[in-house]
């Protein structure tokens, strides 16, 4: 946005200064965590995937395309991918793959459901909310990104995601990282490319949109096939919203997608986080902690000294 600079000199109208007015009331009202839920049009307008669980046969190229695009992540046999034995247990995503494919069998019998995992990308990112010191943001694009050099290790995203996306990197003693998919941020998505596992599926399962545009395309396909699909665009509403969003010829529950609820979970937490800090209330209870082991444990280890002291205050007392 250009922002024009007037001189010391120039003066507001009336209706320029009550523009100015709503504008400056308006940004204060998005710093409210309530606020931000309900401001839903710019998030509408981020980038999105929509998958469609029907089309999915279970190749797992995506798995692959992932692999190939992230060079970080461990280089595996060329027929890893087409082994079929991974789907015999259901898998997650951790810091040696930012995605995978599992395959579920419907409660009707049926043919077997295929569904691709990785991180959903909240548009009001819990993990985001929980991290102290920004390591995780949420850029405008809509890709949940992660900055390793502010990392402090804290795993609190891991704690606060409703998916239980983030992974921490055990293996790696000195330099930990937290693990995600990266929605191909900075090696695709910047340059103008749809993601990696996108531009791979050979079966189009997946499309790369803007996110209005994609909940139209979802609701139409369970509008011409309502005997196709579940009635509800999975991530549409979910956590208040989510970049990657399901359709399914199953309930989501069978096919572990978490049923949670359509509130943002920042909205939950920054209220009681910002009420916290906001009176220094951590670090001054942290430092009385500290006091109170510093004074109990040298009490610990010299009570004699201190019975001794007590003793002689006590005579000095004495008529």
């Amino acid at each position: 946005m250009d922002v024009t600079r007037t001189s010391n000199s120039d003066r507001m109208n009336r209706r320029g200064f009550i523009k100015h007015i709503g504008l400056t009331g308006a940004m204060a009202l998005s710093s409210v965590p309530g606020a931000q839920a309900q401001q839903r049009n710019p998030a509408e307008q981020s980038l999105a995937v929509l998958v469609d669980t029907t089309l999915c046969v279970g190749c797992r190229t995506c798995e692959q395309a992932c692999n190939e695009i992230n060079p970080d992540l461990p280089i595996v046999p060329n027929d890893f991918f087409s082994d079929t034995s991974v789907f015999q247990q259901h898998r997650r995503m951790d810091a040696s793959a930012f995605t995978v494919v599992n395959r579920y069998q419907p409660e009707k019998k049926g043919a077997p459901v295929y569904v691709k995992f990785q991180c959903q990308h909240c548009l009001y990112p819990a993990c985001v909310s929980a991290c102290l010191v920004g390591a995780l943001r949420r850029d405008a694009g809509g890709a949940v990104v992660y900055d390793e050099k502010k990392c402090i290790g804290c795993r609190y995203c891991m704690a606060a995601c409703p998916f239980q996306v983030p992974a921490y990197e055990y293996s790696s003693v000195l330099t930990p990282r937290v693990r995600k998919c990266t929605f191909c941020f900075q090696t695709r998505l910047t340059q103008g490319e749809v993601p990696a596992c996108v531009a791979g599926c050979p079966m189009r399962v997946m499309t790369f949109g803007s996110r209005a545009e994609l909940i139209a395309m979802g609701r139409e396909r369970i509008r011409k096939n309502p005997e196709k699909y579940v009635q509800q665009i999975y991530g549409e509403h979910e956590a208040g919203g989510t970049a990657w969003m399901y359709l399914a010829a199953v309930p989501f529950e069978q096919i572990d997608l978490p049923r949670i609820g359509y509130h943002p979970l920042p909205g939950y937490t920054e209220p009681v986080q910002h009420a916290l800090f906001k009176w220094f209330l951590p670090p001054l209870g942290l430092c009385a902690i500290l006091a109170g082991a510093m004074w109990y444990n040298k009490r610990r280890k010299n009570p004699d000294k201190d019975d001794g002291q007590a003793s002689k205050n006590n005579t000095d007392l004495t008529p």
